[in-house]
């Protein structure tokens, strides 16, 4: 299965407008204080215009002293001061504004990932989830910070400017607005594009990730059955299609830009070109038209920046687009009721992976576990033992048939009840980074150290003590790293701390040396003693001690018995074991 079978969902335009009111309204004080200062600021910035003008009208008056030119001038130094002073408190307000809401969507992204069931994870692939938790992220950050800011900003004062000029002469505002108007038409050509193109640009990055990252996993096996060619292939059709897709958001950019320049032109020589027509008419005053050109000219500078980030604007609305359709995977489970007790029963179940064929690998599979029994599930490589594993774990639902504890679908219960019932334990053993304490601590967050220095000794994971700062050691890069056996103990802990009445384990010491297997298992066994076990395995010693074996076949159980009476069969299970035996 490729990245390209299923895809995370991105959130509709209705979502991500909402998702842009909740940020601004989330914050109403600081929202009420940021449009304050920035509207003071913007005010500030109308005086110059306006008292340049009446300098120029007192002095074509000739009536004019010094005086009064001196005390407009430095009104004109006064505004400015007063403009650039506000202004930087308008972005340092609108920066702190930001980085708060960028907070708060940071958190929310985040509980929502560690919120997607673990199908729904494998299904999407890592790449685009990564790029969504990396990439998109970095684009809303920038758009928070800077973008918003400026938008709003220079939008803010764009329209004080407007006002300005229709209130000098409501013949030059419509002037003004010749500009603004062409601007207009180049920006909505722009943005009825730019989302689909920077969506696929997203999707295209994804694509590249989820491709390089499955060859670099997969190093070993591309050159063990020499696939090298075929990954290089596909990862240059991936980096083809991701420049392809840029190379159109930049034709996008290419064409707005060039007509925001003319459109500045525009305005400003229609406001000079009427202006002056309207002076030697007598209908205006020269003071009013030179006020009004400036006025033009300065929306140069805040239309400008409104456009310039408008680009970073729609990248981020792709952006929290991807990021807000995390939380479209993740549904609620539909109220199911408690479990009556810890009794898993299987009905009549068929499962298929995703993918292009839909073929079932598992076939009308049935199974009662009672509460306590340790049972264990053997049979060829393919025969569907670590998928009916999953279904039991409640990690994927079946297509058909029911699973149930208690009377209660397993994939319906939500992730801590099912947690605090089911657990499964494979073969990899993941290492947070962090220490030792927030490793254990994912398990039962309210355990006290006391509690996770017993989970620990429960596993014989003496070496705790050894650690420079026990429970606070740093684990991962840049601090402890731990051997396989010992990051074992490490998942087995949590096991004792999440307590479940029923463990899975899905060839949980495969990957151990013989002398590290062995000490496992007995670490093992102090986790497993009066739970319900089912034990996923190749090592048919496992099934020897089981109170019951079930073997599977091309996606069904064969066979179901103790390991005598099924010995005694000589049935599949009775060849396993002879050729187990070498016999």
């Amino acid at each position: 299965m490729t990245s390209t079978d299923w895809r995370l969902p991105v959130a509709s335009r209705a979502d991500v407008r909402r998702a842009n009111r909740e940020i601004v309204t989330g914050e109403p004080r600081g929202t009420a204080l940021v449009l304050l200062v920035t509207s003071l600021a913007a005010a500030a910035g109308l005086a110059a215009p306006w008292l340049i003008g009446r300098i120029v009208n007192h002095v074509k008056t000739g009536n004019a002293g010094t005086s009064t030119v001196d005390a407009l001038a430095i009104g004109i130094v006064g505004f400015a001061i007063a403009q650039v002073l506000l202004t930087r408190f308008a972005h340092y307000l609108t920066h702190r504004f930001a980085e708060r809401a960028l907070a708060r969507l940071r958190e929310d992204f985040v509980d929502r990932t560690l919120a997607l069931p673990t199908s729904v994870v494998e299904r999407a692939g890592t790449g685009d989830l990564m790029s969504r938790t990396t990439g998109d992220i970095a684009v809303i950050g920038t758009s928070l910070r800077d973008a918003a800011p400026n938008v709003f900003v220079g939008a803010l004062q764009a329209l004080f400017i407007v006002g300005a000029v229709f209130l000098l002469d409501p013949l030059l505002g419509l002037c003004a607005l010749s500009g603004i108007a062409f601007l207009h038409f180049a920006v909505r050509w722009y943005l009825h594009r730019a989302r689909d193109g920077y969506l696929a640009e997203g999707a295209a990055n994804s694509e590249m990730s989820e491709t390089i990252a499955a060859t670099v996993d997969g190093a070993r096996t591309v050159e063990a059955f020499a696939l090298q060619r075929r990954r290089v292939d596909a990862g240059d059709r991936t980096v083809a299609e991701a420049h392809r897709s840029r190379v159109y958001t930049l034709y996008l950019r290419s064409v707005l830009f060039p007509q925001i320049d003319f459109s500045f032109a525009l305005s400003t020589s229609t406001v000079l070109l009427v202006g002056g027509l309207l002076y030697f008419a007598d209908l205006t005053t020269l003071g009013a038209v030179v006020s009004a050109a400036l006025y033009a000219m300065q929306l140069d500078v805040p239309l400008n920046r409104v456009v310039m980030w408008a680009e970073n604007l729609q990248r981020s609305s792709a952006s929290l687009a991807r990021v807000k359709g995390v939380a479209e995977a993740v549904t609620e489970p539909p109220p199911g009721g408690h479990p009556r007790d810890d009794r898993l029963q299987v009905s009549d179940v068929r499962y298929a992976y995703h993918g292009a064929e839909r073929r079932d690998v598992l076939h009308g599979v049935d199974l009662d576990v009672r509460p306590g029994e340790r049972l264990a599930i053997v049979g060829p490589s393919g025969a569907g033992k670590s998928t009916l594993g999953r279904l039991l774990a409640g990690i994927d639902r079946p297509r058909t048939g029911s699973i149930t504890v208690g009377g209660v679908p397993v994939a319906d219960l939500g992730p801590d009840e099912l947690r605090r019932r089911i657990v499964l334990v494979t073969q990899e053993h993941h290492v947070f980074i962090g220490t030792v304490r927030d490793n254990l601590a994912i398990a039962e967050p309210a355990a006290t150290d006391a509690d996770l220095l017993s989970a620990l000794a429960a596993v014989d994971a003496e070496w705790v003590h050894t650690l420079p700062d026990g429970l606070s050691t740093d684990l991962g890069p840049g601090g402890r790293a731990l051997d396989a056996a010992q990051a074992q103990q490490l998942a087995l802990a949590r096991v004792v701390l999440a307590d479940p009445h029923t463990v899975i384990l899905d060839e949980a010491t495969a990957l151990l040396d013989p002398a590290t297997a062995r000490h496992a298992e007995r670490a093992m066994g102090a986790v497993l003693a009066g739970r319900t076990v089912i034990a996923i395995a190749h090592r048919l010693h496992t099934a020897h001690y089981a109170d019951r074996v079930a073997v599977m076949a091309d996606g069904r159980i064969t066979e179901l018995g103790n390991h005598d009476e099924l010995v005694e069969a000589g049935g599949e299970y009775a060849r396993l074991w002879r050729s187990w035996h070498g016999a």
